[in-house]
């Protein structure tokens, strides 16, 4: 009987009327990082180095399908990724321009999976998530345009759910980081600050072990805490300090993209709803009388559905046997942020069974150097890779390549292990969802130089 009330109280909160300035601030910010990610991507002409130029590109799993624009294509895509985060950032025809952005953005990034990066995924899924709520209440061209779309409040359940997408992200890089490699070793921040020595000030104390375990610990119980110190008022303002904080050391010490600056902006969402009023000249539409809408049951059901995916999602890496960190199956989309440093090396011998003939292949033969860089230690793109070399040497007239990797790789400093069984033709095993039974599980039973 305790529980209705404690529902009573939550419908209640999740209806409460709350201002819209939250929400359309929340996309202004949003549209603005997209549009600076774009531009920063076309004028370091990582188009070109990432996606024209490589011969082959490595589709993700089950994305083999998605035809690879021209060069031409893909500046268009580019272009439309720039006039849309525009439109986004002034709210003309907001819905549209972010499911135009999500589609683009999307499109790229399948396209080769070794230029994945955790915040691209993000990136997606709030695209489509903003493209879902009404975004364009307040601060917008959409609102004046048409002023039935403009609106002083929206019920508080929707802006749980940027804020449930960016805990979920936090926690679950948490909780990647409660092992012992990142508690124990304080690795990889170990070697990854080493390599900072040269930094003026901070440089020979960033080599220091306390360095490394005070940025490991405290990295791990800021993913693990800051989504429910955010949400509290009396925490909140601290806990945003730690948020500008955390993410400004990490972007100035690691390469890691415009990820730290999409999570300071993005995170404003748990601010007090009117936090953006003071900034608005514009004159805001009459407040609502009453509660808002509870989504509508389909609209509920679809919520649910989605956030149990992302819950899920993460998870799965426990289902694999072995180490993930080695095996990398159900590694990516899963926010296991800056928790790996593996090198690697890999070389494959192709041989034609009729005749005997063998030959010995190196990754850059037929790779950019990012996609060589990349693979040497990722066994489902070593696989790939080997696909790649199979269907080339048919179009040489080899028939029935047989296609094999001797594949070495180092987690955290360890001894080189074998990565891959160099016995399995690769040419013939297929990339599933089921474990790999060509891949050591880990690095510890893997035999060794």
């Amino acid at each position: 009987m305790e529980t209705e009330p404690r529902v009573a109280r939550l419908r209640a909160l999740a209806r409460e009327p709350v201002s819209a300035a939250s929400l359309a601030a929340l996309r202004v910010i949003f549209g603005l990082v997209c549009f600076g990610s774009s531009l920063r991507f076309l004028s370091r002409g990582w188009v070109d180095a990432l996606y024209v130029r490589p011969t082959h590109l490595i589709a993700y799993w089950g994305f083999e399908w998605l035809p690879r624009p021209s060069s031409q294509g893909l500046y268009a895509l580019f272009g439309a990724m720039l006039a849309s985060s525009l439109a986004v950032v002034f709210g003309a025809w907001a819905r549209a321009a972010l499911c135009v952005y999500a589609l683009c953005f999307t499109w790229i990034e399948l396209l080769d999976r070794s230029n994945y990066l955790n915040h691209y995924y993000f990136v997606t899924l709030f695209a489509v998530m903003l493209a879902c709520l009404p975004v364009s209440a307040r601060l917008s061209l959409d609102a004046r345009r048409r002023p039935r779309l403009a609106r002083a409040e929206i019920p508080r359940w929707m802006l749980w759910i940027p804020q449930a997408q960016i805990g979920l992200v936090y926690f679950f890089a948490g909780v990647a980081k409660l092992e012992v490699d990142w508690l124990v070793r304080a690795e990889p921040l170990r070697t990854w600050l080493t390599a900072r020595a040269e930094l003026p000030l901070v440089g020979p104390w960033l080599t220091t072990p306390l360095a490394a375990y005070a940025m490991s610990w405290s990295g791990a119980v800021f993913d693990l805490t800051i989504p429910f110190l955010l949400l509290a008022r009396r925490t909140r303002v601290p806990a945003y300090l730690a948020v500008i904080s955390f993410h400004a050391i990490t972007g100035m010490l690691f390469n890691i993209g415009v990820f730290p600056w999409v999570m300071v902006g993005v995170t404003t969402v748990f601010f007090d709803p009117r936090w953006p009023e003071r900034w608005m000249r514009s004159r805001a539409p009459a407040p609502s009388r009453g509660e808002g809408a509870l989504p509508s049951r389909l609209a509920t059901a679809v919520i649910a559905g989605y956030f149990t995916v992302q819950a899920l999602l993460p998870l799965r890496v426990y289902a694999y046997p072995g180490d993930a960190r080695w095996t990398e199956q159900g590694f990516r989309f899963g926010w296991r942020v800056m928790v790996m440093e593996k090198a690697g090396d890999v070389r494959f011998r192709v041989r034609e069974p009729a005749t005997g003939r063998e030959w010995t292949v190196l990754p850059g033969e037929f790779l950019s150097p990012t996609q060589a860089r990349v693979i040497a230690g990722t066994p489902d793109m070593i696989l790939a890779a080997a696909h790649i070399l199979r269907d080339e040497f048919a179009a040489r007239g080899v028939r029935d390549a047989q296609v094999y990797a001797d594949a070495w790789a180092s987690l955290h400093r360890r001894r080189s292990r074998r990565l891959v069984d160099p016995s399995v033709d690769l040419a013939r095993e297929r990339d599933t969802l089921a474990p790999y039974r060509w891949v050591y599980p880990d690095p510890d039973t893997a035999p060794s130089l």
